[in-house]
């Protein structure tokens, strides 16, 4: 790595990719709500920021020579089983996409809903990457799981912001501290980053394109799962900590391999 981790870096990259990303949804003014309204709105209101907060993320982590740590793990946990509540994520998205009403999605809206597929690289990277090194390099892993996920959390009050009332923010934050836990888990059980953006990605696609008409029967029984799958992840949650050695002294400069994975 060509910079040491330190955790003030980690609030750094998360306050920079906020003001970056809000700053340029709040100029659009679409608000929050407007955005699965039309093809347009979903672009400019999600997608344009989320071009520019992946090319700013390639350029700080290709800086700090992070790659390789904050896409790899050096030690997967060796508890394999809490890694049925991404699994269950993943199941629950695509019957959500099967059963979605695909003749009410246009063409343009595809195309915008595809480019908010970024989402899984921007938030993991800036989060479950990142902000991860950097507090490995200085708390344990139970606090490196509670705080990267708590502030990924918070992070969805700036929906708030962008006009959507507190009344529904407010949950939908509680729902990413747990949809953020099952991510964490991701990472933890592959050892990787990846599976955790692929997931990211495959969720937020799902339920922009489930705006669309009206979905079939099986989209609202898969949602229903959506409280035994977070149950699982915060009782797995304790498993994929346990045991891990994952804390860099800090200062330190492990020989992980820093290219951009393949």
């Amino acid at each position: 790595m060509r910079v040491a981790p330190r955790v003030w870096i980690g609030f750094a990259v998360i306050i920079g990719e906020s003001i970056l990303v809000i700053g340029i949804q709040a100029m659009t003014g679409i608000s929050y709500t407007a955005w699965g309204d039309s093809a347009r709105n979903l672009f400019l209101g999600a997608g344009l920021s989320l071009i520019a907060a992946a090319v700013a993320l390639t350029v700080v982590t290709t800086t700090l020579g992070w790659w390789g740590p904050a896409f790899r793990d050096r030690h997967r946990s060796t508890h394999r089983w809490p890694m049925i509540a991404p699994i269950l994520l993943a199941v629950m998205a695509v019957v959500g996409l099967a059963a979605a009403d695909w003749g009410a999605v246009s063409g343009a809206f595809l195309g915008a809903a595809l480019v908010l597929l970024l989402v899984g690289f921007t938030e993991e990277i800036t989060y479950r990457g990142l902000f991860l090194v950097a507090l490995r390099s200085h708390v344990s892993e139970v606090w490196v799981w509670f705080l990267t996920t708590a502030l990924f959390a918070l992070s969805h009050l700036s929906n708030s912001l962008l006009g959507q009332p507190l009344a529904e923010t407010l949950p939908q934050v509680l729902f990413a501290f747990v949809v953020g836990t099952v991510f964490y888990i991701a990472r933890r059980t592959t050892g990787s980053l990846i599976p955790a953006m692929v997931l990211h990605g495959l969720w937020d696609f799902n339920q922009f394109i489930q705006g669309n008409g009206t979905p079939g029967d099986a989209a609202g029984f898969a949602q229903a799962f959506l409280f035994p799958v977070g149950a699982l992840a915060l009782v797995g949650v304790a498993f994929v900590i346990r045991g891990a050695h994952e804390q860099l002294p800090a200062g330190s400069r492990p020989t992980l391999d820093d290219r951009v994975p393949a």
